[in-house]
């Protein structure tokens, strides 16, 4: 199964990335957290220290591995690449395994208007389209915030798309356009995932405008998951948050697994 998380920034994406992949962890499957988010946190959200994530390699630091994988150069990205389709050795030499979780870091742009990782973007899509899936493997997702990297196509390949969202109208218009393009790229299944819900009037809305047969679950705002964030602990280890992200992974399972 893959599947990929994303939404308009601050939603609360990346905490629930991380608690499915702690969740699917824990069920004994085996899983690649990929951080495709320029602004790097999942590795934080998943519990780990800033040791253990400063000790991960990039991929947005190895162009060299970039070049030879894609055949291209940054500031190229449109131009036809070739694709080298030997990618099942990257996530063992590249990620670093925390709680049965292997998280791979895309990276970020370190300078301010340095351009997109287009190459490394590219690898990343050859990286999803044909690492080798068996029964019980699954790769999660942690996409940048908002709709830019489907312009890029990264994500063609996954099962599904997951957009977090919270009740309110930039929330919602957000979710129209990723489902539209997400189409575009041949992605046929988008659901949400609504968060910081504060009142039952707040489930209503999404029910509303987004359609109750397209949203997995909901979860309550919690001062527990913001304090957990400020004591560098994951939010999955909060026992609350811990039984809803079940019952949400349970239905993203079988959901996944009936459309195929």
């Amino acid at each position: 199964m893959k599947i990929a998380l994303t939404g308009k920034g601050g939603v609360g994406k990346t905490t629930i990335t991380a608690c499915l992949s702690r969740y699917y962890a824990d069920k004994g499957f085996n899983v690649l957290a990929v951080d495709a988010d320029p602004d790097a946190n999942l590795g934080l959200a998943l519990g780990m220290s800033e040791e253990m994530i400063d000790s991960i390699t990039p991929i947005s630091e190895m162009k060299d591995l970039a070049e030879e994988r894609t055949n291209a150069k940054k500031g190229t990205y449109g131009a036809f690449f070739t694709m080298n389709p030997e990618v099942a050795d990257i996530p063992e030499k590249f990620c670093r395994e925390f709680n049965g979780v292997k998280l791979l870091t895309m990276g970020t742009v370190d300078t301010g208007g340095g351009g997109c990782v287009c190459p490394e973007h590219v690898l990343l899509k050859m990286l999803t389209t044909n690492l080798v899936l068996y029964q019980k493997d699954i790769v999660i997702m942690d996409m940048e915030a908002g709709i830019e990297h489907l312009g890029r196509g990264t994500a063609s390949a996954v099962d599904a798309f997951i957009v977090v969202v919270e009740p309110g109208i930039r929330s919602i218009q957000t979710f129209k356009r990723i489902s539209k393009l997400a189409g575009d790229i041949g992605v046929k299944h988008v659901y949400a995932i609504g968060n910081k819900i504060r009142k039952p009037e707040d489930i209503d809305f999404l029910n509303e405008r987004i359609g109750a047969e397209n949203i997995f679950g909901f979860l309550d705002y919690s001062d527990q998951i913001s304090g957990s964030d400020r004591n560098n602990k994951s939010p999955y280890d909060i026992p609350e948050t811990r039984e809803k992200i079940a019952a949400l992974g349970e239905k993203i399972e079988a959901t996944v697994k009936s459309n195929k």
